[in-house]
C-alpha cells in the first residue's frame, strides 16, 4: 500500500506561481509512475501532467503546455508540480496518483491510477 500526501496549493493571483509536492510513503516509489490530476466542480477528473517510473518521460495537458512542469526525486520518495503563469481556469482540486504498471509512457486515464492522495486546493484569482 503507497500513502501519497499533497502540499503546496492554495490562494495565488492570475500569473502567480505555486509548487505542488507529493511525499509518497513506502519503498517502491521510484517504480510508480505518478500523476497529477485536477477536478473542478461540475467538470471530470483530467490528468494536468504525468511522469514515468524512470523519469525519461512526461506528458503534459495542451492547456498547461509551456506553464507548468512536473519532476521526481526517488531518494526523496517525492514528486512535484511547478505551477507558473496560473490562470483562473486552473482553480481545481488537484491530486496526485501512482500507476505501478510500469508503462513505457504515462497513462492518461484516471482509472488506470492504484493509489490517490486527498488533493489540494489551488484557487487562482483574476
Amino acid at each position: 500500500q503507497v500513502q501519497l500526501v499533497e502540499s503546496g496549493g492554495g490562494l495565488v493571483q492570475a500569473g502567480g506561481s505555486l509548487r505542488l509536492s507529493c511525499a509518497a510513503s513506502g519503498r517502491t516509489f521510484s517504480s510508480y509512475t505518478m500523476g497529477w490530476f485536477r477536478q473542478a466542480p461540475g467538470k471530470e477528473r483530467e490528468l494536468v501532467a504525468g511522469i514515468s517510473w524512470r523519469g525519461g518521460r512526461t506528458y503534459y495537458i495542451d492547456s498547461v503546455k509551456g506553464r507548468f512542469t512536473i519532476s521526481r526525486d526517488n531518494a526523496k520518495n517525492t514528486v512535484y508540480l511547478q505551477m507558473n503563469s496560473l490562470k483562473p481556469e486552473d482553480t481545481a482540486n488537484y491530486y496526485c496518483a501512482a500507476d505501478r504498471a510500469q508503462h513505457i509512457g504515462v497513462a492518461t486515464a484516471a482509472g488506470s491510477y492504484d493509489y490517490w492522495g486527498q488533493g489540494t486546493q489551488v484557487t487562482v484569482s483574476s
